[in-house]
């Protein structure tokens, strides 16, 4: 069989539907006519994968996930190209209980000088590098040099704290702290990394450890740093001990120490290969793209198993081993080429949804799916001959435990089939009033790390000076002049006072809060000149076309708090015939994009549905197929979705994604057990009911295994630092239990219950693999599914 006809049997598959793989199984055809040819490949494959391996990095970077997500994603980035914004800052929230002691503020004063001199930064925002206008057009240190008592510290602070705009929110009232805002070299930090950046300002604070006061390090930057670091170590641990667990699984389930070494050898080539395609095309990982090595993990031992266990099962029933390569290559092969597909479709689904992130993951995950079923069909029959040769020896059968709940499964179905079918249509159905109510949900510690630091410092200055995470509304202005003309002033000092009635007092800076040094006689050109061209772009574009108001927000807001908050400035400005100012904010486009992205993601996890539902009936060439495998692969998302919504939860990023690609496998098995089920009826002549406690009886076992090995995989993902990384382990997880569920009892029901429904099943002539005889293809034979006779049936094994 030349590489042509392969192409050429593939086209031909899908043209005319005689394979329900679709003629992608003569990928595993093709190592078996070329095996010498087909290893060269994947060495050379493999070889180029593990070449991209050195370039591995995690990009923890949140705007990654948003980035050209729509209109809120626009705006935040055009406020941030205009004014800078806050967004980048690193806090230093600096606690003494004696900071009014005169050498204790003069150490807090060297701390600020120091962290204006790093040289990550260009400038930064302090009590002591603030300069109150004086009269004659120049300038003085807001805190002056030199002072010899507590009292006159007081003072100083008590006088900065209560008037000037800018330090209200730098000042605790209790004068024990204070916060120095540095703006980092955002060039540099491109260049060198935040992390680098951050070791940088740490080494230059513990130079005052034993200066009489506490520091500690907050802002975006610093909780970016943390999800990176936090992201590295799930990268580490998913794979090392999802590797481990499957290994474990697959000695329990096999019996063999060599049997789990060459079930696990081919998710390890898989990872690998995926992780290199990942990093040839992206450059780096995210904290989503991230999950997909360990779900291409799980998968692959999944897929492995289910090949092993048929191989096995072939060669107990006296098939000479070899040949049973080849058998379960045609059997298992288009089985896998459709679950392949199915899970295929789930990810790429996602990609219909706006945002950078989503879309890296979608393909990530689709070219990972595709990756592991070429690694499957490949890498995997080559191994077993090679083993083979090696002296490998049948493992005894399964352990019984992989097999204990099939009696009751068949029981069940056989004995109260029709009650438990009606019941889980019933159920279904009802499940489907949660997935219409169920809301999207959006919280902004779910991203940052676990016990973070960061944090913890960004909630303190919440409590003692304002808060960390900014709010902007961008005011444009008619006059055109650098220093707000007093029309324009008088616009931006309405929108000051409506942000401020929300916020509180004191939480917001903008042009118009300079009024006490205004109303002492100073111009607006002297106080913009004051406090730098650094700070004034803060202000005020340099054109003098834009404004900005910023009113600083607790560190951790509901969603839906926030989004009222939103909707009342939106509403009040708009009263006040302000209508062309725009509110905005990293936290203002986190929750609303999300709100926009999930509401997509729910849509494409429907699509996805749909979708995979039609392929299986289109596969297999039957609406009854299609139906059969609707109600066990619906309920088990839908049960997990209720239970999202009757604890509040609601749906977020990482939940809809889960949900769709835990479907996207959850249907493997389903896909599995009807492809035997109907191997049996048409061409093993077995009757109905027959059929379907033949399929249980060998197929059962390798679904309880699989999903073992599956939820033991990724349950791993459930103890990640990140908390959305975490969800996702624990709704696919849960997925996936429900799955196991709708496979081995409620499809055997339905099944059972539907005989009438089902019998005509038995006469359709659907194609497991095309193998009509070619006189260059010795593997091919006359069975219309390229099983083998039926005096050796191929059924996954563990029975």
């Amino acid at each position: 069989m030349s590489a042509g006809s392969v192409f050429k049997r593939i086209y031909e598959s899908v043209l005319y539907k005689r394979s329900i793989g679709f003629g992608l199984e003569y990928i595993g055809l093709t190592t078996l006519r070329f095996p010498r040819l087909t290893a060269l490949a994947v060495l050379v494959f493999t070889i180029f994968a593990f070449t991209q391996i050195p370039k591995a990095n995690v990009d923890g970077d949140l705007l990654r996930v948003y980035a050209h997500s729509g209109q809120y994603y626009d705006a935040y980035e055009h406020l941030s190209e205009t004014f800078g914004t806050f967004e980048n800052d690193i806090y230093v929230l600096v606690n003494a209980p004696n900071l009014v002691d005169p050498d204790v503020i003069e150490q807090v004063r060297n701390l600020a000088f120091d962290l204006e001199l790093n040289e990550f930064a260009v400038g930064t925002m302090s009590p002591f590098t603030l300069r109150k206008p004086t009269e004659g057009g120049g300038s003085a240190p807001a805190v002056p040099e030199g002072m010899l008592t507590a009292d006159e510290v007081a003072m100083s602070l008590m006088d900065l704290q209560q008037n000037d705009p800018m330090m209200r929110n730098l000042i605790t009232p209790d004068l024990t702290g204070v916060v120095l805002i540095m703006f980092p070299n955002q060039e540099l930090v491109k260049e060198r990394g935040a992390k680098a950046m951050i070791e940088s300002l740490r080494e230059t604070i513990s130079f005052y450890k034993d200066a009489g006061f506490s520091t500690e390090l907050t802002g975006p930057p610093v909780w970016t740093s943390e999800m990176l670091n936090a992201a590295v170590d799930d990268q580490i641990k998913f794979t090392v001990w999802g590797f481990g667990l499957g290994a474990i699984i697959a000695l329990f389930a096999l019996r063999s120490f060599f049997g789990a070494i060459i079930v696990a050898a081919t998710p390890f080539l898989a990872v690998m290969w995926s992780m290199g395609m990942i990093l040839m095309f992206f450059g780096s990982f995210s904290f989503l793209t991230i999950i997909v090595t360990t779900l291409v993990l799980v998968i692959s031992f999944a897929e492995s198993m289910f090949f092993v266990f048929n191989w096995l099962a072939f060669w107990r029933d006296g098939m000479e081993p070899n040949k049973a390569v080849d058998a379960t290559v045609k059997l298992v092969g288009p089985a896998a080429a459709l679950t392949m597909l199915t899970t295929f479709v789930s990810f790429a689904s996602l990609a219909l949804t706006p945002g950078q992130g989503i879309r890296e993951f979608s393909m990530a995950g689709a070219l990972g799916t595709f990756l592991l079923f070429v690694c499957l069909m490949t890498f995997l029959p080559l191994l077993l001959k090679f083993a083979l040769r090696l002296g490998f020896k049948a493992p005894p059968k399964s352990s019984v435990v992989l097999t204990a709940p099939l009696p009751l499964s068949w029981f069940l179905a056989s004995r109260f089939g029709r009650p438990i079918s009606i019941l889980a249509i019933v159920v279904t159905f009802a499940l489907l009033i949660p997935y219409g109510l169920i809301k999207p949900h959006f919280s902004f510690e779910d991203f940052v790390a676990r016990e973070s630091t960061a944090l913890t410092a960004a909630e303190s200055i919440d409590e003692g000076v304002g808060g960390v995470a900014p709010l902007y509304v961008r005011v444009p202005l008619m006059g055109n002049d650098p220093n707000i003309a007093p029309v324009d002033f008088e616009k931006v000092a309405t929108v000051h006072r409506i942000v401020e009635s929300h916020l509180g007092e004191n939480k917001v800076i903008s042009a118009a809060s300079m009024t006490n040094y205004t109303d002492s006689g100073f111009t607006r050109q002297e106080v913009f000149d004051a406090v730098g061209p650094f700070m004034r772009q803060r202000f005020v574009t340099d054109d003098g076309s834009q404004a900005l108001v910023t009113g600083f927000m607790p560190t951790i807001i509901d969603s839906e708090v926030l989004k009222q908050l939103v909707a009342d400035l939106d509403a009040e400005l708009a009263t006040a015939g302000i209508t062309d100012a725009e509110i905005g904010g990293f936290r203002i486009l986190t929750t609303f994009a999300t709100d926009d992205i999930v509401r997509g993601l729910q849509l494409d996890l429907t699509l996805s549905v749909l979708v995979n539902i039609a392929l299986i009936g289109f596969a297999f060439q039957s609406f009854r197929v299609a139906l059969a495998s609707a109600i066990p692969n619906l309920f088990p998302v839908l049960a997990t979705i209720a239970w999202l919504y009757f604890t509040g939860a609601g749906l977020q990023l990482t939940t809809v994604i889960a949900l769709t690609i835990a479907f996207g496998i959850a249907v493997d098995d389903t896909v599995h057990f009807l492809s035997h089920y109907l191997h049996s009826r048409r061409d093993e002549g077995m009757a109905h009911l027959d059929a379907v406690k033949h399929t249980l009886d060998r197929i059962g076992g390798a679904i309880v295994a699989t999903t073992i090995i599956l939820c033991s995989g990724v349950i791993i993902v459930t103890f990640s630092e990140l908390p959305q990384v975490a969800l996702f382990g624990t709704l696919f997880v849960s997925t996936l239990a429900f799955a196991v569920v709708g496979d081995l009892f409620i499809l055997p029901a339905l099944l059972a219950a539907g005989g009438k429904f089902f019998h005509p099943l038995g006469r359709i002539g659907v194609r497991m693999v095309d193998n009509d005889p070619t006189p260059d293809d010795p593997t091919a034979d006359t069975h219309t599914t390229g099983a083998t006779p039926p005096a050796a049936p191929g059924a996954a094994g563990g029975a």
